[in-house]
């Protein structure tokens, strides 16, 4: 007696599985321009090193002898695989099976793909498509519901946020608890032209609300990026295998440990003369600071993200001397980088983002302060702004602070970590207001009685200007030094060395207060 029935009927049931949901699925997937799950783990991991987990969960067929003549697999499919050498949990619906809606086992296995992450503590890669329940599962046909003694399938999802990295892809159209998942990340980043996200789709919303939307209208990357329910657009799924894998070269395995250091080879003590000009002597006149931090940081080390929300704050990960390191800066060519209720919450996230993985940041300052009028009012710029300031102050990490020009009002302490090292650059102006603006207040009397007010105001502004500039803020050691902005790189490369003891007394989970 031995079990080699049994044994092959595993080898054909694995066998089968790997069929998904048969030629006529694949074919209709490959029709609308998008890869089967499978041809994207493929497409992300290391060559062979895909290990799969659970390729029996699903429903088998008998005939009337017993005999196996079909096997519908789990529609969710996941693994252990590695990128450039490191291990991650990987997995994702399949759309070929039920257009990715959970099956009974599929649900299962992509909450295991979550515990698998944590318990291993290595990142996790979700590639989603596909929607949640469905009318037919609720009415026993399909997904069954689970008990209330269960443990609730959300844990998973902030247990993982806060002991993992977590990358996320839209590859096709998301809703429901997919949708929640893709929020769920700590990066997320959407194909364009065959990716939606939605809470429901079109049918629901037009029933529930009468209006008549396509996929694409109501959830596609024009929305979700300026909304920043994602951080990034990926032009096809090749993009999004490249930016995860990118995303994901900057972040430790775990929150146990710091992030691996890969030296890029650039010169820590290079000193671009560009940084003299880069800020104009017009103090109205905008600048790139795009190309501000690409001359500081590593050469080609600048991975930006979430551009499209809150545009005019700049954030991303890049390298100092091969050490990951979190970016902040201002696009003054929106609002002057005023921040917003939208740029708040993207800075707050990313600052919580580099505290989790033990980044330090730096901070290249040009704030005029919160955002003003009617249409800030309505947005709670002051509330999303206090919870942000709020975020900085809790921040464990090391942070720098370079002044490159403005630094006023509130929104200013969002750019200062607590105990962190200022710099200042000689184009920096430090004070309670703008000056334009604190003129206008202070010496509103005089201004209406002057017969020349506005030869009055600049030259009143010229004074304050130069009372708020470097040189008095230095003297009176309000900043920790000056620097000629060619020093930059290598006085933040060498501040990196100092501080990089310090991040072996921060790993493990973060823990944060209430905040507004």
């Amino acid at each position: 007696m031995s079990w080699k029935d049994e044994a092959e009927q595993i080898r054909r049931r694995r066998e089968l599985a790997k069929g998904q949901g048969g030629p006529d699925g694949i074919a209709r997937q490959h029709a609308k321009g998008r890869m089967t799950v499978r041809e994207r783990i493929d497409g992300l991991v290391d060559g062979g090193s895909f290990e799969e987990q659970g390729e029996t969960a699903g429903q088998a067929e008998f005939d009337e002898a017993g005999n196996l003549t079909g096997f519908q697999p789990a529609n969710y499919i996941l693994g252990f695989g590695k990128l450039d050498g490191r291990r991650v949990i990987v997995g994702g619906e399949d759309f070929t099976l039920r257009g990715g809606s959970p099956n009974a086992a599929g649900l299962r296995k992509s909450v295991f793909a979550e515990d698998m992450a944590i318990r291993y503590r290595v990142p996790l890669v979700r590639f989603l498509e596909g929607g949640g329940g469905s009318v037919a599962g609720a009415s026993g046909k399909g997904l069954s519901f689970s008990p209330v003694y269960d443990r609730p399938r959300f844990k998973s999802l902030a247990d993982a946020m806060a002991a993992v990295p977590v990358a996320a892809a839209a590859c096709g159209p998301v809703a429901g608890f997919p949708a929640a998942r893709l929020a769920a990340s700590h990066f997320s980043v959407m194909v364009k032209d065959t990716a939606q996200v939605l809470v429901a789709g079109p049918a629901v919303v037009e029933r529930a609300l009468g209006v008549a939307m396509t996929k694409e209208e109501l959830g596609g990357h024009q929305v979700h990026l300026k909304n920043g329910t994602v951080d990034n657009l990926a032009k096809d799924e090749a993009d999004a295998f490249a930016q995860i894998r990118r995303f994901l070269s900057y972040m430790p395995q775990n929150v146990w440990e710091l992030p691996p250091v890969a030296k890029t080879g650039d010169d820590p003590a290079r000193a671009d003369e560009a940084l003299l000009e880069i800020i104009p002597r017009d103090r109205r006149k905008p600048y790139d600071g795009r190309k501000l931090v690409q001359h500081v940081v590593d050469l080609g080390s600048f991975f930006e993200l979430g551009r499209r929300f809150g545009p005019g704050q700049i954030v991303g990960l890049a390298r100092m001397d091969g050490r990951p390191v979190g970016v902040i800066a201002a696009d003054c060519r929106f609002s002057a980088g005023a921040m917003t209720a939208h740029g708040s919450q993207k800075v707050r996230r990313f600052v919580d983002l580099c505290d989790t993985f033990h980044l330090p940041v730096l901070s290249f300052v040009d704030e005029p302060g919160f955002m003003i009028g009617p249409d800030a009012e309505q947005a709670g710029t002051i509330r999303y702004g206090t919870a942000l300031v709020l975020a900085v102050m809790q921040s464990r990490v090391p942070w720098v602070s370079i002044v490159v020009r403005k630094s006023f009002g509130v929104a200013a302490a969002a750019h200062y970590g607590p105990e962190g090292l200022v710099l200042a650059w000689p184009s920096a102006e430090m004070g309670a207001l703008p000056v334009e603006g604190g003129v206008a207040i202070a010496f509103a009397r005089q201004l209406a009685d002057a017969e020349d007010p506005d030869t009055l105001r600049a030259e009143l502004e010229a004074k304050l200007a130069s009372a708020n500039g470097a040189f008095p803020r230095g003297e009176q050691f309000n900043v920790h030094d000056l620097i000629d902005p060619r020093e930059t790189r290598a006085r933040l490369c060498a501040w990196l060395d100092w501080v990089a003891p310090l991040l072996e007394d921060q790993k493990g989970p973060t823990g944060y207060s209430i905040r507004p």
